[in-house]
């Protein structure tokens, strides 16, 4: 059962997904082999179980021959991001094929101006994606400049949430932007991996977990997003080993 991705560590409890994560944000942080693609893999395949078709993000700028295998199954549908029409034709028909999408992006066709709408900034905003997919952005080693030349990514994030019918996974290392509080919101389902950024979440017990132990924070289902209790706890997320 692909519902279920590991377990607690502080109970028998197994840890479950549940249907709510398809409307809802989660934030996966964590350094360079915590175990971030393996817990967003696990995530991928509940979505694909609720035949819902996604887009993962690579800020990489992976080509194919890079991709991990857990990603290359019957639903891997690569692409790499170009201003060109051959790419918008061969898009195109992925999107109204309801396809799911692994997309290569290098962050650089993202306008540094707040007032300028780029190119990738309208694909990715796309209306029939905004109806229909789950998105996947994982921002790999573009940590280095990505939240200060790219602040308007997350200015433009702010704002994506109230146009998506579906949530949305978001992977990244440790970084202070995610310490600002109105940032923090969009996120009902939290994960907060190995860390060596102490001041993300005043802790060092983080910098402790080994590869995916998660320190795990579920917001709890309530009306709003400003009131409702977070709950904390520490999980082992299973191995995903992907089929012969």
């Amino acid at each position: 059962m692909r519902a279920v991705i590991g377990k607690y560590l502080d109970s028998i409890d197994t840890l479950k997904l549940e249907d709510r994560i398809l409307s809802y944000n989660t934030l996966i942080l964590g350094e360079q082999g915590s175990g971030k693609t393996n817990l967003a893999c696990k995530i991928r395949n509940f979505i694909i179980d609720k035949d819902v078709p996604t887009i993962y993000l690579d800020f990489d700028d992976s080509h194919e021959d890079q991709i991990e295998l857990r990603y290359k199954d019957e639903h891997f549908n690569y692409i790499r991001f170009d201003e060109t029409e051959e790419f918008d034709k061969a898009f195109e028909e992925l999107v109204s094929q309801r396809k799911h999408i692994y997309m290569a992006v290098n962050p650089n066709f993202f306008s540094n101006k707040r007032d300028v709408k780029s190119k990738l900034t309208q694909t990715i905003s796309n209306k029939d994606l905004l109806e229909h997919y789950y998105y996947f952005f994982h921002d790999i080693e573009n940590l280095n400049g990505f939240y200060t030349k790219f602040e308007d990514f997350l200015l433009y994030m702010l704002s994506f949430t109230n146009l998506q019918k579906f949530g949305f996974t978001f992977l990244a290392q440790p970084h202070s932007t995610f310490e600002n509080p109105h940032l923090k919101l969009l996120f009902t389902f939290l994960y907060v991996g190995r860390c060596a950024n102490v001041d993300y979440f005043n802790t060092s017990n983080l910098k402790n977990l080994k590869k995916n132990k998660f320190f795990y924070q579920f917001r709890t289902a309530y009306p709003t997003l400003l009131f409702n209790e977070i709950k904390n706890s520490v999980v082992q997320i299973d191995e995903y080993i992907p089929e012969e």
